[in-house]
């Protein structure tokens, strides 16, 4: 698969640490993985006088609020080292596709965006520059990854990235300290059957293991259900592809649904939140929990060390926290390893002015193979970089990007790759989202998410034709 590929020649050339941090001190932030909850920032940076001699300017539409900050910074870094003006506005949470089409029917519109795979592609394809004669494409370790069409490439990725159920190890040691544990380590935790004894043991023996509960909350809060309607989502969808051999489908089986039922219903009863109360908590909520010692596990994804880290109070070691699969209850997954992919591409606005696509186009090279970008990419943005330009020692530092390396070099297992951005739309995904969020307080039976998902899903892919 083209991700093994990738862990290869990316890894041994183009790691990045950790990911996804960055709260500003002007605007409310609510941090996550994909999606964040936050007011729209924008910000314009350009050094005195420089506005009238540059040749072009860069207006970037960002889509991670998480790391809205750094790359205010950053732009700031590169008129001071260019001249050149860079200005910065990041979308709220869930509101990027609304956000962009108010942006770009302005007289200045972005110049530099980002499309959600192939079927952002679809909406935005009038937009898109081909850059297949573009340096920054020359640079794509593995070009099968950047989004095509025909012989045009108008979508490149810029970050690789993972997923699964992050666990404090020193958390896991003393319940495997107990008496009668129902594992003795983790390598002993390598399928459903195997995390399910474990954590409902250490659920009822929290007291002894001084937390709450073993899982983070599942956050509902709106525009926080991403990690379930997208992130969890995605595994279903991985293994019904895998069957039948596709990369999309206009109608869903949802063959693997209680295999998703499996890991939901683990999550919302083993967890420091009572079921009926996860819609208020946010993702922030969760990383806070785990950061603070009161659980033993969260889904997240490798973003979630800037969280963690950046919690007051944090308890939780750097050499603790570490990487578990998502074990489901599917045949084989003893060699399953974690969720890696992307979902985040560059595309440069083919209706902006022909300087400001150039200028778009020069940041891009700079970013990806100057000193200042690439010190930005690995040690601030924490991208795990899929180009070309990054040497074996510019590998992660941050222990969450350090798993993924460890897993994806691991020959024994597999990748689950990202399919979610076959998924039909966000409508899709919000309506999925309040169907669970219903299910796990209570309110829907499991029969009544999985025909209302199938029927959804039916009809939004009908709508994109």
């Amino acid at each position: 698969m083209k991700l093994k590929k990738l862990a290869v020649l990316t890894l041994a050339a183009a790691m990045a640490a950790g990911t996804l941090v960055g709260c500003a001190s002007n605007k409310k932030t609510e941090t996550t993985g994909a999606e964040q909850k936050t007011e729209a920032a924008e910000t314009t940076t350009a050094k005195a006088g420089d506005t009238a001699e540059a040749k072009g300017q860069i207006y970037y539409l960002n889509f991670k609020p998480e790391v809205a900050d750094i790359w205010v910074e950053l732009a700031g870094k590169y008129t001071e080292e260019t001249g050149v003006p860079m200005k910065v506005q990041t979308a709220a949470a869930g509101t990027y596709e609304q956000t962009l089409k108010s942006e770009v029917a302005k007289k200045e519109p972005p110049t530099l965006f980002q499309i959600n795979g192939p079927i952002g592609y679809k909406s935005w394809a009038k937009y898109c520059k081909d850059l297949k004669d573009s340096t920054i494409y020359s640079h794509l370790v593995d070009k099968d990854m950047a989004v095509k069409d025909g012989d045009g490439v108008y979508g490149i990725p810029y970050v690789v990235e993972g997923y699964g159920i992050i666990y404090n190890d020193a958390i896991m040691k003393k319940y495997f300290a107990l008496d009668g544990a129902k594992a003795k380590s983790m390598e002993e935790i390598n399928n459903f059957a195997s995390l399910k004894a474990v954590a409902e043991d250490m659920q009822a023996r929290k007291a002894d293991l001084g937390i709450e509960g073993v899982f983070a909350s599942t956050s509902f809060a709106p525009g926080e259900d991403w990690r379930w309607q997208t992130h969890l989502a995605n595994l279903p969808v991985y293994y019904e592809y895998k069957d039948d051999n596709v990369s999309d489908k206009d109608v869903l089986d949802f063959k693997y649904a209680d295999n998703y039922k499996n890991i939901f219903d683990l999550y919302i009863n083993n967890s420091c939140t009572d079921p009926k109360m996860v819609g208020a908590k946010t993702v922030e909520d969760s990383m806070a929990e785990f950061a603070l010692g009161k659980v033993a596990m969260v889904q997240n994804g490798n973003w979630g060390w800037g969280q963690v880290s950046g919690v007051d109070g944090n308890t939780v070691k750097e050499e603790d926290v570490k990487f578990l699969p998502i074990y489901t209850g599917v045949n084989g997954e003893e060699k399953q390893g974690l969720c890696i992919g992307t979902e985040n591409f560059f595309s440069i606005n083919s209706q902006a002015k022909e300087e400001d696509q150039q200028a778009s186009l020069d940041f891009l090279e700079w970013l990806f193979t100057s000193n200042t970008g690439k010190d930005y990419v690995t040690n601030k943005l924490g991208f795990i970089a899929p180009f070309d330009t990054f040497a074996a020692n510019e590998k992660p530092t941050d222990p969450l990007a350090k798993e993924i390396d460890r897993y994806m070099n691991n020959k024994d297992l597999y990748s689950v790759s990202w399919n979610f951005t076959s998924f039909p739309s966000q409508t899709f995904k919000d309506n999925f989202g309040a169907s669970l969020l219903e299910y796990a307080q209570g309110g829907k039976d499991w029969k009544a998410v999985v025909d209302d998902m199938k029927a959804d899903w039916a009809n939004e892919k009908a709508m994109t034709k």
